[in-house]
């Protein structure tokens, strides 16, 4: 595709989408090899992916959009650097590393800008299952698409949310589950758990395969950020536990918990 021919947001859009490409090919290559399980300062596993993958990324920004503001986490881990600006990207190179260390494929590569403290653009590649998720906030344009052995991308199809019924399907954590979202679950009329890895778990509401994800525990901006948008570009919405839209740029990055949804809004978490 020739990025002249299309719109600068859209150009823009493309543009993520080829850089996560080029990340998740190098994550898969380690994937499939021998590597090596360090520690972060607070405990959290760090592969020899996060940091190539990252450095991929940033490489690739810096090209496409260059003096953006870009926070991503392995170096913010290091450098604890934020910025005050109104426009930046939020990276997470393996979103999921716990997936990846205990070989479960559904790990992902993120990306996605934030303006003015909502996410607008969102690319999420998850490339031990070949499978993209693409989200265009303003232009309210979510797609998925397949990829091939050669990292071309096929069976391109828009995603949207589906229609609650009276019982939800619920998106659950395979490794973050804890008791607040456990006590939370029991207030709601749910159908089936479903668990995924990752931000997965957004993606699959976007494409409107179920109903609610809830996380009743801390997670960082670049953890949600690029799910959050391709959510809001396929119609749902990501609310904190007092029902207010999450939002970007908070002091260290860190997320309250957080109800997702797709087309009915969910009760919030009763006070104990």
């Amino acid at each position: 595709m020739l990025l002249s021919s299309l719109s600068p947001q859209a150009a823009l859009l493309e543009g993520l989408v080829q850089i996560a490409l080029q990340a998740g090919k190098r994550a898969l290559e380690i994937y499939h090899g021998d590597f090596t399980v360090m520690k972060k300062d607070d405990d959290s596993p760090v592969t020899q992916a996060d940091r190539e993958a990252e450095a991929i990324i940033l490489q690739g920004l810096k090209k496409l959009q260059p003096g953006v503001a870009v926070i991503a986490e392995e170096e913010y881990a290091k450098t604890k650097k934020g910025y005050n600006t109104d426009s930046f990207f939020l990276v997470d190179p393996i979103d999921g590393t716990q997936e990846f260390v205990n070989k479960r494929d559904e790990f992902t590569v993120n990306i996605a800008l934030i303006k003015k403290a909502y996410p607008i653009l969102g690319v999420i590649y998850a490339p031990a299952i070949n499978r993209l998720y693409v989200g265009d906030v303003l232009a309210k344009t979510a797609w998925a698409a397949d990829t091939t052995e050669d990292f071309q991308i096929e069976n391109r199809n828009s995603i949207q949310i589906r229609e609650a019924g009276k019982k939800w399907d619920v998106m659950t954590s395979f490794s973050h589950n804890n008791p607040a979202t456990e006590a939370y679950l029991k207030q709601l009329p749910i159908e089936n758990r479903i668990k995924a890895g990752s931000s997965l778990k957004l993606c699959l509401l976007a494409e409107g395969k179920a109903d609610i994800y809830p996380r009743l525990s801390p997670t960082h901006e670049w953890d949600t950020a690029a799910g959050h948008a391709i959510l809001l570009a396929a119609g749902g919405n990501v609310i904190d536990e007092t029902g207010e839209n999450l939002t970007y740029g908070k002091p260290g990055y860190r997320n309250p918990g957080f109800i997702a949804y797709g087309s009915e809004q969910p009760p919030l978490p009763v006070e104990k």
